[in-house]
Parts: C-alpha cells; structure tokens; sequence
C-alpha cells in the first residue's frame, strides 16, 4: 500500500483490451553443422560426453533398481532412483553456458542436472580452483577417495569427484556430497553452484525465488535456475513462488541499482508427465507451458518453448535469456520439451502410454541424434565416439565400485550424529561484510526517539502501573531487537503481509519505513507458501531473514514450507547449509474461528525447528535477539492480545542495550512452594491472576513458570520446582487434544514420577472452533479454570464450588463425543 501510487479512477475504468504477444514455440532449427562457428569441436564433443555422461550414470541406477546389478556386480539399493533419461540434452543445455555463481535449484528427478550444471563448472574452472574446492570439501576427505591410484589431469580427477560424490550420496553413504542425508532426491553440490533439489514436487519453485532475491538484494553476481517438472506448475508454491517474481515493486518501488527484475528463470523441464498424468491433454490445460507466461505480466515472463531434444536449441536459449536476465528485465520463463523413456521410478510399468509412443521418442533420441550431427558435420568420427562412451563407463563402473565399498566409502557409523546436525547452533553477528543500507541514523528514526522516552518497567517507584501510553511495550521489544540487527547486517531482510507503509498488521514495524529501504523491508503478495518459501531460499544462499505470517492459522497455507522444507535442509544437507530464518507469527484472539487459533503445537512437533513464544517486552527481546544471532531456523510467536503488555517482572525494566536469553530456558515468574503452574504464551497472565486468587482465598502458594520458549526446552527448572511442590498445571492457549502441553506433562511426569503428589494435570483450550470474542471466555483457560482444576484434579480446596467440569467423567464423556 504505497502511498506514491495513485490509483486513479478515471484511467482504471477507461474500456479497452488486455493484449498479448505471441510466444515463440520451437524456433531454433539449426543443427550442428550450421553452428560450427560459434563453437570449437571441443565444445560440440564435449556437450555429447556430458548427455552421455548422464545417460549411463542413469542407465547404471536404473539396472541396479530393475535387475540388483550393474556390470555382473550385484547391488541392492532400496532407496529412490527417479530417472530422467531422455532428457539429457535439456540439462545439458540448461547448464552448458551457466557459471558457478548461477544457481540451479531441481526436483526429485535431477541427477542428470547435477552432473551436466558440475560438469559446466568443471570445464569453466581453472585448474588452481578446480584443486581448492575439492581439497576445501569435507577436509578432502572426497578427494583422498577418488584421487587414489589416479594419474590423470586435474579435469579428469573433478569429473570422479563430481561422479562419486553424487553417486555415494545417492547410495547413502558417509562421503557423499550431503553425507548420505539427501540421498537421491535432495542432492546438491553448492561449490559447482548446485543448489538443493527438492522431494517435494514443485518444491523448488519459490525457494528458486528467495535465491534470485538473495542475489538481486545483496548485490551478488549470476543468475538462479529453477528446474521443475511440467506437472509441478499445478502447485501452489510454483504459481506463489512466480507471483513473488514477477511484482511491480521491483521495477516501480525499489531505487538505484535495486531496481530491475529478479535474476530467476523458471525451467519447467517439460517431459510430458506428472508420475502417470499426461500434463498434455489430461491433468493440465495450458496445452503449451509457454502459455502460462502470458498472464503473468506484460512481459509475459518473455516465455518461450524450447525444443530440449536439441541441446544446442537450449543453449541458444539461455544466451538470449541471459541478455535479458542482465538488464534486469526477469523473471523468466522456458518451456524446455522433452520426454523421460523410463516411467516415474524403476518400479512404474508406464501403463498409461503405449509402446509406440515411447519408441516414437526413441527413434529421435537427443544424444544419437546430436551424435549423428556431429559425424555429419566432420566435428567427430564414430571411433571418437565409441571412445566417449567407453570412457565413461569405465569411469561410472570405478565410481560405483568405489561407492558401494563399505570400507572406502561407509555408512554413518554412529546415526545419532543426526542428531547433532538437526540445529547448526551458531552465532553470527551479521552474514554480510557490506555497510548496511539504511535511510538515517538509527537515533534519528522517529519511533527510536518515542521509544527513548518510554518506561522500560510497568511500575514506578510506588508499585503503580504508568499509563499503556508511556510503558515500554512488547511490539516496541521486538522493534528494538529487529532494528538493532537491520543495521548490524547488511543481508537482513523482512517482509509479509503489510509490512512496509503500514507498519506490519500490528505495527511492530512501526517507524521502519523511514529508516530502510524497499529493498530491506516491503511487502510481499498474500501468499504464505511464497513468504516462506523464498525466506528459505534467501537464507541457504546466505542471508538472514524475517518473514512474517500475520496470523497463526494461516501457517496451513505455508504448511509444506514450515513442516517440509525450512526444518530439514540443515541436516539433510549433512549441515553444508544454514537457515538462519527468523519466522514471526502473531497467535490471535477476537477474530473467530479462522484468525484466533493456537498452532503452536504443530510446529513444535517437527524436527529442525526451534520454537520461541516469549510474552513480557524482556524476554521477547532477548529471545529476537538469540534468534537473529543464530543460525537455526526460529518460529517466533507472538500473541496479539498482548502487544501493549509492559515488562512486569524484570527488576529495572528491558535494557536498552543488547542481551540475549538462550533459546530453551524457562523463567519462574512467580517463586511458591503449593503447586506449580508451568504456562505457554499468553496463558502466564490467567495463570498470575489464578496464583493471586489462590493465595488469598485459599492460602495456597503458587510457583508460576513461563516456558518461553517450546523447542528446545530445559526441565531443570520445571523439576526442581515439582520437586518442590509436589503438584503442577501445565496450561497454554492451543487446545488440548494433541497439544504441546500433554508431552511436556508426559515428559515432567516421567521424570518427576517419585515426586508427584498427583497427576500432572493439562489445562489448555477446549476442542472446538475459535468463537467469537463474546465467547472466548468459555474457550481459552481462564484464572477460575486453574482453580477448578486443582480442585477437581490435584486436591480438594474447602468449601470451593467449580465453575467449569474437569471431573474424570467429564472428561470421558468429552472424548467420547470427540470435543
């Protein structure tokens, strides 16, 4: 919502036509003879070795999966192989004139990318760098492998190296690109500019995204490749992702050398199916993926068809992509048509198409047809050849044997090292070396100056509260925290729903606009996958990032960004990336069923995520601190409820400086020796107000912790205050069925067993929708509920009548009916 674009009236109901330009389908026709200027033989001979290169690595997988044995050398992989032969000279072509500092990012089915985009770079590199990017992998721990017995030239040495790495990570092996934690549909080589591929169909699509962003924002050469199938541009974080690519802000908003388009080019490796689904003519209706270009922008992402069976069609194509790419007129969309011979994996018969059609393929096969071409044209003879390929497969036998061999080239030994990959724990002040851009000094920025003003403690000398204008606010905690860091780190980033002009949906960013420009901090579509997903993609490239989704519940929009891919590239990567995102989420109330939810329990379910859900101004900005110095994905939830809560409980109120609180530890609030009240979020204010009640009506003393923080989590704390108290509540906002609270009550009483004096009681929401604000009080737990659960569940208080049922048979009864 940029107040310096007019939206005016009179032009935007003027009647008129939305025209379009045609899209080119299959223009090159030139063949090899007919290019021979504009590459040396080498070259020409060199884009056969790389198809053939590929073509036998896949034929080698697919015999292992399909028969158990490649050369009379039986071998069982139970894992994945999703093959792409017959599209080998659409990868070629793709990678053929990309450098290292271009990216390529893929899906499941991308071998035959990583070796054509590693073996670009390897005939691009010098010897010297060649030698110090294997030596620098891993300790040269590949190297020593593929190097043994060896006596070739430093080209031939990187081609094993490239082969093997890819090879053993595919087989699951410890000295694998990724140490066998990818394995065959995430492998990646970052040095020769591969970037992750992606499980998830369509998976890449706007990670792909947030890499080009990366790029374009922290001034870094070369461009991004998103290859993704045909049948992916179905998806939702395909269409989110080209949606983020293509806004107007980048060549209306943004100034100096960050205007211009993002440096992305969506290649959709076209091969006719989608597992069993003929994207043509069936499960799609574009009939030409080019089309989809058209309702983009008025660019129409300069879309084109490629024929991909010629890969010096593809290659023409990426030189003209490129021109465009560097004017800053991107994104970019190619249609590169293929067809895939095997079926979606080993174990597919491709019974939804004939023989005929598949053989209709082959008679055109890319790499004998390229072959032919080059006889044609006098480029090579048949023995050169016949020489390329029994090169090659001496070459693919030796690094198969060498990957298969447990000795050389064994299994993780110790599995629970997994463990240790999971969080990178690191401490980062910024992940750039470049001056911030920024608009003023940070202590001239109007909100700074309001907040210098402000009461950093809710109480003055006498105990009285000061007035919610004057208080230090927790949104004015989280402000500080992200501010302080915009102008330490030149990479950071935010962006969401409203941020910019508005000031973020509850002015947390307040003040920002005037202090950074577009470029640090804007808006983005309303498209969470696309939020997220290019949040990923922004910082394993390198960056930091604050995304934010304005409401809890629409995390389901993002869900396969959240739960599939921002926890796991860490590990899966063997901890070669990192994914220092800062993920802030507002947890609501008064806006019903679909805006007021508590999904906390669902994030703190998935592995590789740390989870923070501070509610005081000091311990937001301490915890937004420990999370923007690390290096670990964070979810940072925030209750809305509590926006203009003053710090209660830190004696001297929130410094003004920089602190950090670790990730993971609890915080007593209130010190009792009756009962223990172990919270999350917002709930630590019921649970304050029950402990008050409870002290002075019943003479009942109650310690009050605040989580603060889900994953990780210490029970030290929380266990030495049970052994205390001998009794404990664990109560939250998110509804009790399934909730976070009932394993940490599993987990306090497993460890507090010969402690307890009762049963760990849970107290969370009820298990219905969220009503409206009139009702909340019959739904989220309210200090009476507290009280009505100890004397219903832990011990009987005298003379106490309960206002809400937690008796055994109320509880049978509710999970009877299933609320």
């Amino acid at each position: 919502m940029p107040k310096i674009q007019f939206i005016d009236p009179a032009e935007a109901r003027k009647p008129g036509f939305v025209e379009f330009q045609p899209i080119p389908v299959n223009q090159y026709q030139k063949t090899v003879k007919e290019e021979r200027e504009n590459f040396t033989d080498e070259e020409l001979k060199a884009i056969y070795h790389d198809m053939a290169l590929i073509r036998e690595f896949e034929t080698m997988l697919n015999l292992i999966k399909t028969k158990g044995e490649y050369n009379g050398v039986a071998y069982n992989h139970p894992g994945p192989a999703h093959l792409s032969i017959g599209q080998e000279s659409a990868a070629v072509g793709m990678a053929w004139t990309l450098t290292v500092d271009d990216f390529i990012f893929g899906s499941h089915r991308s071998h035959g990318e990583i070796l054509a985009k590693g073996m670009s770079a390897i005939h691009k590199l010098a010897d010297e760098e060649l030698l110090k990017i294997m030596q620098g992998f891993f300790d040269g721990s590949v190297l020593e492998i593929v190097q043994k017995d060896f006596n070739g030239t430093t080209r031939e040495l990187a081609r094993r190296f490239l082969v093997y790495g890819t090879l053993a990570e595919i087989f699951a092996r410890e000295t694998g690109f990724n140490r066998g934690l990818g394995g065959s549909m995430h492998a990646f080589f970052t040095p020769f500019g591969v970037y992750p591929n992606n499980a998830i169909v369509g998976g890449s699509g706007d990670i792909a995204v947030g890499a080009a962003l990366y790029k374009k924002v922290n001034r870094k050469p070369g461009m991004v490749v998103a290859n993704i199938g045909d049948a992916s541009m179905a998806c939702g974080p395909v269409w989110e992702g080209i949606t983020f690519a293509a806004m107007d802000q980048f060549k209306e908003l943004w100034d100096g050398d960050m205007k211009g388009g993002l440096p992305v080019i969506i290649n959709i490796m076209n091969n006719q199916y989608g597992m069993g689904g003929q994207t043509c003519g069936e499960t799609m209706g574009y009939g030409i993926a080019a089309r989809i270009g058209a309702g983009v922008n008025e660019e129409q992402m300069h879309a084109e068809r490629v024929d991909g069976y010629n890969p010096l069609a593809v290659i023409d194509a990426y030189k003209r992509k490129r021109k465009i790419i560097d004017e800053k007129n991107g994104p970019v969309l190619l249609d590169v048509l293929t067809y895939r011979y095997s079926g979606h994996s080993p174990s597919d018969a491709s019974s939804y198409r004939t023989k005929e059609e598949v053989e209709a393929w082959e008679r055109q096969d890319c790499i004998a047809s390229f072959g032919k071409q080059l006889l044609e044209a006098g480029v090579a003879v048949q023995d050169e050849l016949d020489a390329i390929w029994n090169d090659i497969r001496t070459l693919i036998h030796e690094m198969f044997l060498k990957s298969i061999n447990d000795e050389i080239s064994p299994r993780m030994k110790n599995p629970d090292a997994i463990g240790d990959m999971m969080f990178s724990n690191g401490s980062v002040d910024s992940f750039s070396d470049a001056r911030p851009d920024v608009l003023m000094p940070m202590e001239e920025n109007s909100r700074v100056k309001k907040i210098a003003g402000k009461e950093r403690f809710a109480f003055d000398a006498e105990g009285k509260p000061f007035s919610k204008m004057k208080q230090f606010q927790l949104r004015d905690a989280i402000f500080e925290a992200i501010m302080d860091r915009f102008y330490k780190d030149a990479s950071l980033v935010a962006y969401g729903e409203e941020n910019r002009d508005w000031g973020g949906a509850f002015a947390v960013y307040g003040g920002m606009t005037e202090a950074l420009p577009y470029h640090r901090l804007f808006n983005s579509p309303i498209s969470e996958a696309s939020i997220v997903g290019t949040a990923i993609g922004y910082a394993m490239c390198g960056g930091r990032v604050v995304p934010e989704i304005m409401y809890c519940d629409f995390l389901g929009r993002c869900g396969d960004e959240v739960f599939n891919q921002l926890p796991k590239w860490q590990a899966m990567s063997g901890n070669v990336l990192k994914m220092p995102v800062v993920l802030r989420v507002s947890v609501g109330s008064k806006y019903g069923a679909q805006h007021s939810q508590d999904w906390t329990s669902l994030v703190a379910h998935i592995p590789g995520i740390k989870v923070c859900f501070p509610v005081t101004p000091y311990d937001a900005k301490g915890l937004m601190n420990a999370a923007l110095q690390g290096t670990d994905p964070v979810i940072f939830f925030e209750s809305q409820r509590i926006y203009d809560i003053g710090e209660q409980f830190h004696e001297g109120g929130v410094p003004a400086g920089y602190y950090e609180i670790p990730i993971g530890e609890p915080d007593v609030k209130k010190e009792g020796k009756d009962i223990t009240f172990l919270t999350i979020g917002h709930t630590l204010y019921p649970a304050l107000q029950a402990a008050k009640e409870l002290e002075s009506v019943h003479g009942m003393s109650a310690e009050v912790i605040d989580a603060r923080s889900l994953v990780p989590f210490n029970y030290e704390k929380v266990v030495a205050s049970v052994k205390k108290t001998g009794k404990i509540i664990v109560a939250g906002d998110a509804t009790a069925r399934g909730s976070f609270l009932n394993d940490l009550a599993a987990t306090i009483g497993s460890l507090c067993f010969d402690y307890l004096d009762a049963p760990v009681a849970v107290l969370g929401s009820r298990n219905w929708i969220t009503p409206a604000h009139e009702l909340e009080g019959a739904f989220f737990p309210q200090p009476g509920w507290f009280i009505d659960m100890i004397h219903e569940r832990i011990q009987p208080l005298k003379g106490y009548m309960p206002g809400e049922n937690f008796t055994d048979a109320e509880m049978i009864r509710r999970a009877k009916k299933g609320i």
